[in-house]
Formats: structure tokens, C-alpha cells, sequence
């Protein structure tokens, strides 16, 4: 499922919530690897400063963690237990490999190294076949401009087996196509399909690909046509949140926010604007057509303001969707980040997970099939590969676990 990629920002810890108290998630360290070039390392920033965070990205499939590694211009395998299996990097920007064998055609070998010209890997997906779908940007030559989205036009989407062999690459129209707009998100789902959210200034576009490669749906959402409840139009106005496909269904889940204006009572002018509701539509891909709404409850808590405890209502974030329509959100509280699980069944999952201050360098989170999230999390010298078992929560525990 969907990873989310950002620097925390607290909000004021809550004293008090109109929820139950949630229960903390323990965090399991899976391994902690240093910031450098090498083949066990990972070059998210130089230790001189001169570059910054380029993009990075994790995925977590059957206890394997795949990462894209911008700066390093490579994709690393790793086991639950940090031993590296197998890279594909940029043979012109990186060091010959120390601990990993150029796979040679025929050869057997137990951990290799393939090379690729790899540019600047970003987003990341894995289906059942442990085939790698990544995303690279393309030299700026054969970059692209789309003129009536006035969208630039600068990514394609890598394909590589389960070996990290290259397949074939994929654009707009599947298998060889013309270059994506800015990718948002990539996910893996029903039958090995891809799904491609790309943002673009006039809305978003969503690509639907077969397991090899072929194009099979293609939705788009234009900022002008977003969907508001029929008891709230003429009162709210609308911003897309976030979208994530579900792993086992073509559906999309669609989150949109929904503000009203607010009024200066003595006045009668417009102060402002505060969160009005949050819903989350269900779209059926093959047809375009919304399938139900699920209304999202807000994070509330209380805040001490010149000795008077201010409730406030705050709006969670998509966190992504996991098999059999449970969905993952978050708000940011002190120390972590406090969870919402929704159910199918109406039922609701709350819990707490642990981010330190010093991990703020940069986060990159990924929400398996199954609802174990994982994260990589990254200090001043080192990064750590680490999940929460929140699938405990709705009670499942995967088969390979």
C-alpha cells in the first residue's frame, strides 16, 4: 500500500480526547543501516551537506524491504533481518560492489548486484511476484509538456522481476509510453495490476496497468468536478486529500476535506475558514462510478489557552487502504502519530505510534496488504528500517509472519 514521505509537524499535545484512550503500538527495530555511497548504505544526504534529501522510498512485501535510494541512484532488497540480497545500481555513480556479486547471465549466485542506469529512483511498489515497479526521472532532454493540462511530463515508471532484472518500462499508455506527469503514488493491486496517481495542475489522473504492462482503465478528477455531499453543496467548498487504491479490489478510495467560511459576528465579514467534514468515496475504476461514502470523524482533543481548556476538532490524513476495505489514518500528536483504523463493518480501531524527535530528518512510511506498517526513519547519521505489527489491532497475522 501507499508509503507517505514527510517531515513531522506537531500540533499541541492533546489533555484531553472524546475518544477512548489508545493503546501504543510497540515499534520492533528490524535494523539500522549509515548514511553513506557503499552497497549496504544508504546516501539520503552527503555528511558534507552539499546535497539534500532527494527522493526515497520503501516498500515492505512477505517481510522484505525494498528501498529506492535517490541520492545513491540504486533500488535495494533487504530481508526482515538487514541482510542485503540483491541491488540495482548506477554502475557510473556508485562503487564497484565489496559484498555483492555481478550477476553474470547463467550464474547462481545467493546475493548479486545487477547494474542499471539507474537516475533518481523514487516511489516504489512490489506485487506477489516480487517484481519491482519503480519510478525514475528522465534525463531533462526528453522531458515533456502536456498543453492543455500544462502538466510537465518527466517520469516513467521501471519494471524489474523479482531478480532485478530489467523487463521493460512503462508510460502513460502502458508498456514503451510517453513520459508520466508527477507521480503522486504507485500501488500493486488484484492480480499483480498497477496503479499510477499522478497529480497535474488541472486535477489528478489515475493509470490502470495489467501484470504486463498493458493499459487497462484511465480516471481522471478534475479539481472543478471533486464530489460534495448533496446536504452540503452551496456551503462548503471541497480539497482532495489524497487518494490509494485497494489491494484487492479495483476501487479507488477517494478522501476529500470540506471547509466552510467563517464570520466575524460583530462585523458580519468573513474571518476565515475552519474544517466543515471529511468523506472518503469509494470509485469502481471499470466504470467511473462512486460506490458508497464513508464519513471520516474528526481527531478532537483539548488545548490550555490562558487557563481555559479550547476543544478543537482536527482532520486525520489517508494513511492508505488495506485488504477488505479497512482504512488506515493519522494525525500527528507529540512524540508519533495517533491512528484511526476504519472497518467495513462500521467498527473503529485506535492505537499509537512512536517517532522521536531526533528521526525528523525524513520519514518514509509504507502500509502492507495486511495493515503492518513500516517505516524508514532517518537521524543526523544513520537510518532505521523499522514496522509496527498494527495489523495486531483487527486481530490478523500474515501467513510468511
Amino acid at each position: 500500500m501507499r508509503r507517505w514521505s514527510l517531515v513531522l509537524a506537531f500540533f499541541p499535545l492533546f489533555i484531553g480526547c472524546s475518544r477512548e484512550a489508545v493503546a501504543s503500538i510497540t515499534r520492533e527495530i528490524r535494523f539500522t543501516r549509515e548514511i553513506g555511497r557503499m552497497e549496504d548504505q544508504i546516501a539520503l544526504y552527503n555528511l558534507e551537506g552539499d546535497q539534500g534529501i532527494a527522493r526515497t522510498d520503501l516498500a515492505m512485501r512477505d517481510g522484505f524491504f525494498y528501498i529506492t535510494d535517490g541520492n545513491g541512484q540504486k533500488i535495494v532488497r533487504y530481508n526482515s533481518f538487514g541482510d542485503i540480497l540483491f541491488m540495482i545500481y548506477n554502475e557510473e555513480t556508485n562503487p564497484v560492489p565489496l559484498t555483492l556479486r555481478t550477476m553474470q547471465p547463467g550464474e547462481v549466485v545467493t546475493r548479486w548486484a545487477i547494474s542499471y542506469p539507474l537516475q533518481e529512483p523514487g516511489n516504489v511498489a512490489v506485487d506477489s511476484r516480487k517484481h519491482i515497479y519503480a519510478e525514475d526521472q528522465l534525463p531533462y532532454e526528453r522531458h515533456g509538456f502536456d498543453a492543455e493540462s500544462k502538466a510537465l511530463l518527466s517520469s516513467v515508471i521501471l519494471h524489474f522481476d523479482g531478480d532485478g532484472h530489467f523487463v521493460e518500462y512503462l508510460g502513460q499508455e502502458g508498456v514503451g509510453g510517453s513520459p508520466f506527469p508527477r507521480i503522486e503514488g504507485l500501488y500493486t493491486s488484484v492480480e499483480d495490476e498497477l496503479a499510477v496517481i499522478c497529480r497535474l495542475p488541472t486535477g489528478w489522473n489515475i493509470y490502470w496497468f495489467d501484470g504486463d504492462g498493458m493499459s487497462m482503465y484511465l480516471v481522471t478528477l478534475r479539481n472543478d468536478a471533486i464530489p460534495v455531499p448533496a446536504d452540503r453543496k452551496d456551503v462548503v467548498f471541497a480539497s482532495l486529500d489524497s487518494i490509494a487504491p485497494a489491494p484487492d479490489e479495483r476501487k479507488l478510495y477517494v478522501k476529500v476535506d470540506y471547509y466552510r467560511d467563517t464570520y466575524d459576528e460583530s462585523t458580519n465579514t468573513r474571518s476565515g475558514n475552519e474544517p466543515d467534514s471529511s468523506v472518503i468515496w469509494v470509485m469502481n475504476v471499470e466504470d467511473g462510478s462512486y460506490d458508497r461514502t464513508i464519513e471520516v470523524p474528526f481527531f478532537e482533543y483539548t488545548v490550555n489557552e490562558n487557563g481555559r481548556k479550547v476543544p478543537l476538532k482536527m482532520l486525520y490524513s489517508l494513511l492508505g487502504i488495506i485488504q477488505k476495505g479497512r482504512i488506515f489514518l493519522s494525525f500527528p500528536v507529540e512524540q508519533g502519530y495517533s491512528l484511526l483504523i476504519l472497518a467495513a463493518d462500521s467498527q473503529e480501531y485506535q492505537g499509537f505510534i512512536q517517532v522521536d524527535h531526533e528521526e525528523l530528518q525524513f520519514n518514509a512510511f509504507d502500509l502492507s496488504k495486511e495493515g503492518i506498517l513500516s517505516a524508514l526513519l532517518v537521524t543526523d547519521w544513520d537510518v532505521k528500517l523499522v514496522w509496527w505489527r498494527t495489523d495486531k489491532l483487527l486481530g490478523d497475522v500474515p501467513l510468511w509472519l
